[in-house]
């Protein structure tokens, strides 16, 4: 029978993740060991969401953590992802861990995970993958950032990603990516497009309208495709419900100069999936259109239809897009919904389904690859990690190192694929 992975003690603190902002880093102790895990935060929050740290902020958080949480999870088993979970919502006792925080239930998760495969020497995918064979799941990049994710004149849509849809491994996968995001900045000089610099997630922050931003990235993909040869494909995060005027009942593109309704929002976006061959675009409506999603969805072909906003990694939201047909991927972020086994949950119900799931970061990350370990663990054939800067850089030298591993482990199983 194996030795316990006896939970000695655990402590917070306050970090700052890559806007430089505050959020909780945890550590979890057991016999010499130390687990590490700070919890990223995003920017564009569903409202279905749970709530990241107490009305008290970070150093409330920190504070639960050190008088709540310790005493409660200290002589605890962390190969019992499940009973730490629970104990993680039995502690905090709400529907939306407003007591500890979405972000603290993340990281104590996350750490809990980790301080088990460390103590059986396994990494961390391979943990979670138990005896299955693995995939590395596809990077899906921001080339140009919008909406929320950037100030001053810039696109109305918050992300235009790419995806390397043929690639043949990690690092190829990768270097498609960042030429494609180099080639952007290449041409927006080369024609003359105001750039007025970066995104909180490393995308350039253009003044164009949607058509042309996408007009200017179909030519760096189709470069970076004969060059590469890994077919690389656009898609779209619209970050609809960020854009939805509840008064006026339209979603307002300052930028483009467009007002439109529900109707003509579904009509605008099948004309770009049709015009640019987009492979995914997520959140094109607003977080409470199942039954519009399921409309866009039905008449999208093969293009992926992702619920983010949608969908908040919430199995009751995810059934009500399954009886609906409102998608057919999905974005996973654990401390959408807390912890690790939630997580889970909603990826098994999702694949159940013939969903896509994309593992995501958030528009605030840290300088961790545990993403893509988790990412890869899950089974998720996309994961959507961004293209440069450091914290983004991580997840993708993260998928190479795993990639390295699991060949050597004899469990790779190559590249994920996605349909179309």
């Amino acid at each position: 029978m194996a030795v316990p992975v006896k939970i000695t003690s655990l402590t917070a603190r306050r970090v700052l993740d890559s806007r430089g902002e505050s959020t909780v880093e945890v550590d979890l102790f057991s016999k010499g060991l130390m687990a590490r895990v700070a919890a990223p935060s995003g920017k564009s929050r569903g409202k279905w969401e749970v709530q990241p740290f107490p009305d008290g902020g970070v150093d409330e958080a920190v504070e639960r953590v050190r008088k709540v949480l310790a005493p409660e999870l200290s002589g605890m088993n962390a190969d019992r992802q499940q009973q730490i979970d629970s104990k993680l919502h039995e502690v905090d006792g709400t529907e939306r861990f407003s007591r500890i925080g979405g972000n603290t239930a993340y990281a104590v998760s996350i750490a809990a995970a980790l301080l088990s495969s460390m103590a059986h020497k396994k990494p961390l995918y391979q943990k979670l993958a138990g005896s299955a064979k693995v995939r590395i799941s596809l990077p899906l990049g921001n080339v140009v950032g919008g909406g929320s994710h950037a100030k001053g004149k810039r696109t109305d849509i918050q992300e235009f990603l790419v995806v390397p849809t043929r690639a043949s491994s990690a690092i190829q996968a990768a270097q498609a990516n960042i030429k494609t995001h180099a080639e952007v900045a290449r041409l927006a000089v080369q024609k003359g497009s105001p750039m007025i610099g970066k995104g909180d997630e490393g995308g350039y922050v253009l003044d164009m309208t949607t058509e042309q931003t996408l007009d200017l990235i179909t030519e760096a993909c189709r470069t970076v495709s004969l060059t590469t040869g890994a077919d690389v494909r656009i898609g779209l995060d619209v970050a609809a419900s960020s854009m939805w005027d509840e008064k006026q009942q339209a979603y307002v593109y300052r930028r483009d100069g467009r007002k439109l309704g529900e109707g003509e929002q579904i009509d605008f976006m099948l004309n770009l999936i049709e015009r640019y061959k987009l492979a995914y675009v997520e959140d094109p409506l607003h977080e409470d259109s199942f039954e519009a999603f399921a409309e866009l969805r039905k008449k999208a072909g093969g293009t992926l239809i992702c619920g983010d906003d949608l969908l908040v990694t919430n199995t009751t939201r995810i059934q009500q897009a399954i009886k609906y047909g409102s998608a057919n991927a999905i974005i996973i972020k654990t401390n959408q919904v807390g912890t690790l086994s939630d997580s889970r949950k909603a990826v098994e119900m999702a694949h159940s389904a013939g969903y896509v799931t994309v593992m995501s970061h958030r528009s605030g990350e840290l300088c961790s690859g545990k993403l893509a370990q988790v990412a890869v663990g899950l089974s998720c054939p996309m994961i959507k990690c961004g293209v440069i800067g450091g914290e983004r850089i991580s997840k993708l030298n993260e998928l190479i190192r795993i990639e390295e591993d699991a060949e050597k482990r004899k469990i790779l199983a190559g590249m994920a694929r996605i349909p179309g």
